[in-house]
């Protein structure tokens, strides 16, 4: 389909994490702290418990950028925390989707809620079909 995501891949550019997102963009409020403390809060506040934050989105994120936002994968294009292909669909969440980690959280939740539901059901589907 043409709104999947692609796995990052060994061609994809890895850099330390994060530090806290800089203010601009349409991001209402973006919290501080690393994209995983950011995504942590976005989890709970969309209502699901820190299981799916520890137990699938981590190991979600781990595994398609290891929480770099300015992960690009050379062979697809795919961009950010989440990996979204093309990148610049995350706009729908704030024009700063580039260089905010909360933008792209906040866009990579919800691709995960609205196509799984859940980050578990995400981690699920990765783990069979190695994308999700």
């Amino acid at each position: 389909m043409g709104s999947e995501m692609c796995i990052r891949d060994s061609s994809t550019t890895e850099s330390p994490e994060p530090s806290a997102p800089s203010g601009g963009g349409n991001t209402a409020s973006a919290p501080d702290g690393s994209a995983q403390e950011i995504a942590l809060e976005m989890v709970l506040d969309e209502g699901w418990d820190a299981d799916e934050f520890h137990n699938c989105l981590e190991p979600l994120w781990d595994k398609e950028s290891n929480w770099n936002h300015t992960a690009e994968n050379s062979s697809s294009g795919a961009y950010g925390i989440p990996q979204a292909l093309p990148g610049d669909k995350m706009a729908s969440h704030g024009d700063d989707w580039e260089t905010n980690p909360a933008t792209q959280i906040s866009w990579g939740l919800s691709y995960i809620k609205d196509r799984y539901g859940s980050p578990c059901e995400a981690w699920s589907h990765s783990q069979a079909n190695n994308w999700y």
